[in-house]
C-alpha cells in the first residue's frame, strides 16, 4: 500500500497550511521571531481543532524566493517546525520554498516531520526565481545519504508561479515521470495561490497516475465536495484566513465550515 493511504487511513487528506511570518534571512524579517512562533501556534492549533488531517509548514512569508534558503532561512524553519511538531498530533510536512529539496528533508528529518513537498520535481521550469531543473535525482539521493527514507515526496508538476521551459509537455507526462522517479504523491495546483485548480486536470491526472493526488491550490468551502470526490487530498491555506488573506491567522470557523462541507 502506498505509505500515503497508511498515513491518512484511505480518508481525504486535507493539509492546512502553516504560513510562516517572515524568517531571518529574508527581506521582510522585522526582528520579532516571537510573533513568528505565535502565529505558527496559534494557526497549528485551530486548523486541528478545525479538524484536518495534517499540516504543512512553509516560509510564505520569505517571498520573494531563491532558490534555496540562507543558513538563517533554513534555521528558523527547523525551529518553527519543531514548535508546530510540539504541538499537535497531526501529521507534518515541510515545504521550504521556492524549492530547497535539501532544507526541506533536512527539516523533516531534525523535526520528525512525515513528508515534504518538493514544488519543482520533474519539470525544468521558469519563474522570478530563474530556471530552476528538476530536483529529483539530488533529492532522493539526499534523502537516503541522511537516512530520511520515512520522509514522503509530495511533488508538485508543473507547478503554479511558473511556465514550463518546453512548452509542449502534458501535464500527464509530468506526473507519470515524477511517479516513476519516485514522488509519493503528486500535487495539482491552479496558476497561483488562492487560484482554483481545474477539476478537469486532477481528473485526467488521476486517472492516469497510480499514486495519490492532491490538489494544491483554491480549494474552499464551495468546492470541496467537488474537488474532493476525485481528489486524494487537498492543501488548503488562503481561502481558510481571517479576510481570506493568505498573511493573515487561520478563522477556526472557516476551517470548521470547510470541513463540515467535505462531510456532507
Amino acid at each position: 500500500m502506498n505509505r500515503f493511504y497508511e498515513l491518512f487511513k484511505d480518508k481525504k487528506a486535507i493539509i492546512g497550511m502553516v504560513h510562516l511570518l517572515p524568517l531571518p534571512g529574508s527581506a521582510m524579517f522585522d526582528g520579532d521571531m516571537e510573533k513568528v512562533y505565535s502565529q505558527a501556534i496559534h494557526d497549528t492549533k485551530v486548523l486541528e481543532e478545525g479538524g484536518v488531517a495534517a499540516l504543512m509548514v512553509e516560509n510564505f512569508g520569505d517571498m520573494p524566493y531563491s532558490k534555496e534558503l540562507s543558513l538563517e532561512q533554513s534555521t528558523a524553519l527547523a525551529a518553527v517546525a519543531a514548535v508546530v511538531k510540539e504541538n499537535t498530533k497531526l501529521p507534518v510536512g515541510i515545504d521550504a520554498a521556492f524549492c530547497d529539496y535539501k532544507s526541506a528533508i533536512a527539516c523533516a528529518k531534525a523535526t520528525g516531520a512525515d513528508f515534504v513537498r518538493l514544488a519543482v520535481f520533474v519539470d525544468t521550469v521558469e519563474c522570478f526565481a530563474g530556471i530552476l531543473e528538476p530536483c529529483c535525482a539530488q533529492a532522493l539521493k539526499y534523502r537516503k545519504q541522511i537516512d530520511a527514507q520515512e520522509v514522503m515526496i509530495f511533488a508538485d508538476i508543473q507547478v503554479k508561479h511558473t511556465h514550463m521551459l518546453v512548452e509542449n509537455v502534458d501535464i500527464i507526462e509530468s506526473a507519470s515521470v515524477a511517479v516513476n522517479c519516485g514522488a509519493d504523491a503528486v500535487i495539482v495546483t491552479g496558476l497561483a495561490t488562492g487560484m482554483e485548480t481545474p477539476i478537469e486536470t486532477v481528473k485526467r491526472v488521476k486517472d492516469n497516475v497510480s499514486c495519490p493526488v492532491i490538489i494544491g491550490s483554491g480549494v474552499n468551502c464551495k468546492n470541496i465536495k467537488e474537488q474532493m470526490n476525485i481528489a486524494d487530498g487537498a492543501i488548503v491555506g488562503s481561502s481558510l484566513k481571517y479576510d481570506n488573506v493568505v498573511t493573515n491567522k487561520v478563522h477556526i470557523d472557516k476551517v470548521k465550515e470547510l470541513m463540515f462541507n467535505l462531510g456532507k
